[in-house]
């Protein structure tokens, strides 16, 4: 799939965290796209996660791999009608392995890359994505990041607080983004959708879809935050 080792247009944002613009050509991300429209029916629908004060997020999402839910993983989807989570394809982790190789241009660090997770978000135009780190996993791998559909302002901070230094970006279709290393635990989120702006050619008609890829580092279901 994308990439050659190292790719020449990339943006180091913060130490270990890498944008790199246009990664996805169109044929890549329409495949994106009918896969998560497939993944998004079933076994465990796409749903908006349930936040632990009650309310549901505006993003909606599906898993692969593992489940996700504030604030664990498990291979059932027991606040989603308790089947067992979809596979992470191989083919997926091959393109997460090409992402960082892209990112860092570090063929070790491409090589032993195993993701074994994907949270796969949906924003409409009205979809939000709060400050947050991602955390819950037992492993500091890097998250792959990649954007399909709509812009998004894509605000990336640093581990210690929600609030300032960060930087603000915008993410457009076909956008790769590697955080990992001391960038690993940064707080991030979405505070925009620019509604309209995806390529026709993308599949996607409306909105944005965010592919995270991330190791686990888990065995056995169940993660306690």
């Amino acid at each position: 799939m994308s990439g050659a080792l190292f790719a020449a247009d990339r943006r180091e944002v913060a130490p270990g965290a890498i944008h790199v613009p246009g990664w996805l050509d169109p044929t890549q991300q329409r495949m994106l796209v009918d896969a998560c429209r497939d993944w998004a029916r079933g076994p465990v629908p796409m749903r908006s996660a349930v936040m632990p004060g009650g309310h549901p997020m505006s993003v909606q999402t599906v898993c692969l791999g593992w489940h996700w839910q504030p604030y664990r993983y498990t291979r059932t989807a027991e606040d989603a009608g308790g089947a067992v989570v979809a596979e992470f394809p191989e083919w997926m982790a091959q393109l997460g392995r090409e992402a960082v190789a892209a990112a860092y241009g570090d063929p070790g660090a491409s090589a032993k890359y195993q993701p074994d997770t994907a949270l796969i978000n949906f924003y409409d135009a009205a979809a939000r994505m709060g400050m947050h780190q991602d955390k819950d996993e037992r492993a500091s791998d890097p998250v792959v990041s990649l954007s399909i559909g709509d812009s998004c302002l894509f605000r990336f901070g640093n581990p210690d607080t929600r609030t300032k230094p960060y930087t603000d970006l915008r993410l457009d279709s076909g956008d790769l983004f590697v955080f990992g290393g001391p960038s690993r635990f940064a707080y991030h989120g979405v505070p925009k959708i620019y509604a309209g702006t995806g390529p026709a050619e993308s599949g996607l008609a409306s909105g944005r879809l965010n592919i995270t890829m991330r190791v686990t580092g888990l065995k056995e279901a169940g993660s306690p935050r």
